[in-house]
């Protein structure tokens, strides 16, 4: 019988065949559209899901049926962990900047597992295919259905699969240093950029290390107190939980980088997205004689500025009048270089007016206008009948999670603690 259901085998079978699904799904995208981080999601799913699937076909008997199922089972590189700490680095790359390539220096990251994969390729073409196939012997081992090769690969199996104890939290150090950089881009550079954090796969990639370090606390017990089968089943049907979260996450990532043009460098300060400041600054267009915006005022969400050189205070004044006469803020989704194509400058000079002359970064600096029109509106009895939702829609707000996070974090109150008037 091919797969002899059992409660173990079939508690499995939930986990392996989504993931196989999604990772086909996956690779087929990557290959009809030249994502990387579509492939790079599909091998992160790969990892666990032939993981849970050795278990799966094992209780399945695949591994006693002394036949053809068994010498399959011997001849397939089942665990592949030594990819997943160089995995987690190069998917984050790949979400965070849309230039990123699966080149040769990405390549490198993967090659203890690629080394691991190559090594069973060698076993099988040698016991298989030269051995076997060719020259007719028979496999010396485990009732004729295993060769000298693969049970060399046995004896070794410590040394390809103990370095993920050093590799993957190694990986998710670099991920994790690199995200905070990266937070830092992004309030830089965008005014809404809660999708695009991808909190899911931070916390994703910290249960991915709770569970390196549950594996690790598994071995050393297994040498303590000789585990057997039926207790490294459960570890193995943890890990098959991750699937699920890591699809999901993955994909609503993978959405969110497609859509947005990131160009975040984890190795040194983000590139801006129309290129390096050019040498010089450039002459701002003709400015009216309309008077600058007074920061000072109460009606105005900004305060005080700090004082500019010379050559940047027409730029303020610029930026300030046009923000105050377009509103531009009411736009959800409004970016860094959106915001200097209509200054007619470059996102460097305008960045640094932002943090030098309004003492903020670009997300904090735009999302002030927000708060500021949201909290008039709570104020204003034409607005009794708005929900909070509906306020922080009408404020350029482009959810009502965003909209409470800045409100607090700005005015150190929630919206709804805002005293409204009846309607």
């Amino acid at each position: 019988m091919l797969f002899q259901f059992g409660l173990r085998s079939s508690l499995l079978l939930p986990f392996v065949v989504p993931g196989a699904a999604a990772t086909l799904w996956l690779l087929l995208r990557a290959w009809r559209r030249s994502t990387p981080p579509d492939a790079l999601l599909a091998l992160l799913l790969a990892v666990p899901t032939l993981s849970a699937a050795q278990w799966m076909l094992g209780y399945a008997g695949w591994y006693d049926s002394h036949n053809g199922y068994s010498t399959f089972m011997f001849y397939v590189p089942w665990q592949l962990n030594l990819l997943l700490g160089p995995g987690y680095y190069l998917y984050f790359r790949s979400l965070t900047n849309q230039e990123f390539r699966l080149g040769p220096r990405a390549w490198w990251h993967l090659l203890p597992g690629l080394l691991k994969i190559g090594l069973y390729t060698v076993a099988a073409a040698y016991d298989l295919g030269w051995w076997h196939g060719l020259r007719g012997q028979p496999m010396p081992y485990h009732f004729g259905t295993k060769g000298l090769l693969a049970q060399w690969l046995d004896g070794l199996n410590w040394l390809l699969s103990y370095p993920i104890y050093v590799l993957l939290p190694l990986y998710s150090w670099l991920v994790l240093a690199s995200y905070r950089r990266y937070t830092r881009y992004l309030d830089d550079n965008f005014s809404d950029s809660e999708r695009l954090r991808f909190a899911g796969l931070r916390q994703l990639l910290i249960l991915q290390v709770l569970s390196w370090t549950l594996s690790l606390v598994f071995e050393l017990l297994d040498v303590t107190l000789g585990f057997g089968y039926d207790e490294a089943w459960n570890y193995f049907a943890l890990r098959g939980l991750l699937l699920y979260g890591l699809i999901v996450v993955g994909v609503q990532a993978n959405y969110a980088a497609a859509t947005t043009p990131l160009r975040f460098e984890p190795a040194g300060p983000a590139r801006e997205e129309l290129g390096e400041e050019p040498p010089g600054l450039p002459t701002p267009p003709d400015v009216t004689e309309a008077p600058l915006v007074d920061l000072g005022k109460a009606d105005t969400p900004l305060a005080a500025a700090a004082v500019l050189p010379p050559e940047l205070e027409p730029w303020r004044e610029r930026l300030l009048r046009l923000m105050a006469d377009e509103q531009p803020w009411l736009e959800p989704e409004l970016t860094l270089t959106e915001l200097a194509q209509r200054l007619r400058t470059n996102p460097a000079l305008l960045s640094k007016v932002i943090n030098t002359g309004c003492g903020q970064n670009f997300n904090d600096f735009v999302n002030t206008y927000r708060v500021h029109e949201a909290r008039r509106k709570l104020a204003d009895p034409r607005f009794a009948h708005y929900s909070l939702v509906g306020v922080a829609l009408e404020s350029g707000f482009n959810s009502k999670s965003t909209f409470n996070r800045v409100f607090k974090k700005l005015l150190e109150q929630a919206p709804s603690e805002v005293a409204r008037p009846k309607s």
